[in-house]
């Protein structure tokens, strides 16, 4: 005859259990202070069991939801369970511990509320897989893993090392100044300054004066000397950006620098060495502007000795998961945030967007929809509204796949251009219509009802 279970062995089996599992669970009264603590809870924070019960919660677990957001105490104020909830505790040796946490009321066998259960999580092996992954895609400060990118991650210690002058172009937003940074940062150079001015921005006058510097006594107002850009980098780097807005008058001056490897400031009668390391850096077309005479040639080849060209956010828009995450762990850790991602239905509507501002305009939309994301995923109500009003457009799949990504942003930036117009994009493209559609099908890209050519221009 089978033997009944006592309810001993039903509570010494429940104890097996909890100090079996490798998450963390703990109790407490209605006083807030802790009633049990499983083996999972202490190796998880590092404290041991009997130096956690009977203190409060907050003192053991330092979460940063505790103050404001406690999870627990939602669940005994509404008498709901909650899953999930992502946040993080500070173990034993001070160290930050991401984890998910589940609440639920603590009953007894007729109902009476006796406190509260929590079970969490350790994220931290996780975490170390995701920053694995995401370093193999990232170099110093620049994330990618487009196939054009990588060639150039793998040409830049070259570069670096050498002191030739670099070209760096691109569209506005496509990274130059981190790609600048870069290269100093991997060169022999690196313990001197980076110094960075924006051409564009200044008059000749005054940019003259700033990186040449000048004498006391030079102009008016010129009560003593101040030392030049060229003389603040030393032995390091200047970038010198937006190159092609400088007038004639002053790039015969650069050239001589370039070619002299000195400069005179302002008001001194002799020239002064020029140690530092060149990067010239354009949005603009250089080669065009030499033809229509509107940039100096043998400038052009005195600064062009290598070009790194930077493809647009359009042309890579398999970095988007990529730089989506690599923006909202930088926000999370500047704001004390634990936002966990974006919901597919946000990357949806980035996938769809061209980024005039490439990757910058993707970090001010991501900075945007921090400060709106109190927590968990970023959703489509925290995006700017006006990115949110330009989904009537065509709409491309979610894919991880590299190769249909480029594919697929290749065709969608063809419609964007033509208005949806099937028949134009699939000319900008050099396919015919029947491929393209057959590419359009093939790839689930999603057109809208009304073809482009019926649509006003």
């Amino acid at each position: 005859m089978e033997q009944e279970s006592h309810p001993m062995d039903e509570e010494n089996r429940t104890k097996i259990i909890l100090e079996s599992i490798a998450d963390g669970v703990f109790t407490v009264d209605l006083d807030w202070k802790i009633t049990s603590f499983n083996r999972g809870a202490e190796e998880i924070t590092g404290i041991p069991r009997h130096q956690a019960l009977g203190r409060h919660c907050w003192e053991v677990f330092r979460s940063n939801m505790c103050k404001d957001d406690c999870a627990l105490k939602r669940t005994m104020a509404q008498g709901k369970a909650i899953v999930s909830s992502a946040t993080h505790i500070i173990n034993s040796d001070k160290q930050q511990i991401p984890i998910t946490v589940s609440t639920s009321l603590l009953k007894d066998s007729r109902g009476k509320i006796l406190g509260g259960v929590e079970t969490f999580r350790d994220h931290s092996l996780e975490q170390a897989l995701g920053k694995e992954r995401s370093a193999r895609f990232q170099f110093n400060d620049i994330v990618s893993a487009s196939p054009g990118m990588q060639r150039l991650f793998t040409i830049l210690p070259q570069i670096s090392e050498s002191d030739s002058t670099v070209l760096i172009t691109g569209e506005t937003g496509t990274g130059k100044e981190l790609i600048a940074r870069a290269i100093h940062h991997l060169s022999h150079r690196r313990a001197a300054p980076f110094v960075a001015v924006n051409c564009g921005a200044l008059p000749d006058s005054l940019l003259e004066s700033e990186l040449f510097g000048y004498k006391a006594g030079a102009f008016t107002n010129a009560v003593k000397d101040k030392p030049g850009l060229f003389s603040a980098a030393a032995r390091g780097t200047l970038l010198l950006d937006e190159i092609a807005e400088t007038s004639a008058a002053f790039q015969v001056k650069l050239l001589r620098v370039l070619e002299e490897r000195g400069f005179r400031p302002l008001g001194a009668i002799k020239n002064e060495p020029m140690e530092g390391r060149i990067i010239a850096a354009t949005n603009k077309d250089l080669a065009a502007m030499v033809k229509a005479n509107r940039f100096r040639e043998d400038l052009f080849y005195r600064i062009n000795v290598v070009e790194l060209a930077l493809p647009p956010l359009r042309n890579r828009m398999e970095d988007l998961p990529l730089l989506a995450d690599h923006f909202i762990t930088k926000l999370n850790r500047l704001r004390g945030k634990t936002i966990q991602g974006v919901d597919p239905a946000v990357m949806e509507l980035l996938m769809s967007h061209s980024f005039p501002g490439n990757i910058r305009e993707l970090e001010n939309i991501m900075e945007h929809a921090s400060v709106l994301c109190l927590k968990g995923t970023i959703q489509p109500c925290h995006l700017p509204p006006a990115l949110v009003a330009k989904t009537s457009g065509p709409r491309p799949p979610s894919t991880t796949d590299p190769v249909k990504s480029a594919e697929t942003a290749r065709l969608m930036d063809a419609l964007r251009q033509t208005n949806c117009n099937r028949t134009a994009a699939a000319k900008i493209l050099g396919m015919h219509k029947s491929t393209f559609f057959r590419k359009i099908h093939r790839l689930g890209i999603t057109l809208p009802a009304r073809d482009g050519r019926s649509s006003q221009p």
